[in-house]
């Protein structure tokens, strides 16, 4: 019994040293293998544009956080930032941006879905505002693929039941 507990405290250190929140710091120049020793394996390895690769680590479908670390072609961290904030979601040009362009600068959404007054998949991301309020991002996607819209709104979490 006690080996049985021994392994399994052994196996939780070992999960709590690898996680996402272990990039927030990673210096420029730090190994590919260091990060994925640091926090793990990414949830999406993609190519960038420019060469080199992104590590998306996302806390979606209920976390509030997405960590991206870009590494240049030799493999080394050029940068790391969190990336569900307002700052980062203004960046989404409607009529230019693709949903593969929202998937490689945010990573998977919590959800899409859709609705009737839209033709075309919502992806749903959801992020904490400064102040720490639950918020969601919306982004509307056409049938080509492209951003339609893109807007922010509040999540309300544990609101009082309204039935009686």
């Amino acid at each position: 019994m006690r080996t049985v507990f021994a392994l399994a405290a052994a196996a939780l250190v070992l999960a709590a040293c690898a996680h996402p929140w272990n990039t927030v710091d990673v210096a420029p120049g730090t190994p590919r293998d260091e990060v994925i020793a640091r926090a793990g394996q990414p949830v999406r390895v993609v190519p960038m544009p420019e060469g080199g690769q992104r590590l998306q680590y996302t806390m979606q479908p209920w976390g509030r956080y997405a960590f991206m670390v870009d590494l240049d072609a030799s493999g080394r961290v050029v940068r790391s930032r969190q990336v569900l904030t307002a700052q980062e979601f203004a960046r989404i040009e409607e009529g230019k941006w693709t949903g593969a362009d929202v998937l490689r600068e945010f990573g998977p959404p919590a959800q899409v879905d859709g609705v009737a007054s839209w033709n075309g998949p919502i992806m749903m991301y959801r992020w904490k505002e400064l102040g720490g309020s639950p918020m969601l991002y919306y982004v509307y996607l056409d049938p080509q693929g492209t951003v339609g819209r893109a807007h922010q709104a509040m999540e309300l979490v544990n609101a009082p039941n309204e039935r009686k």
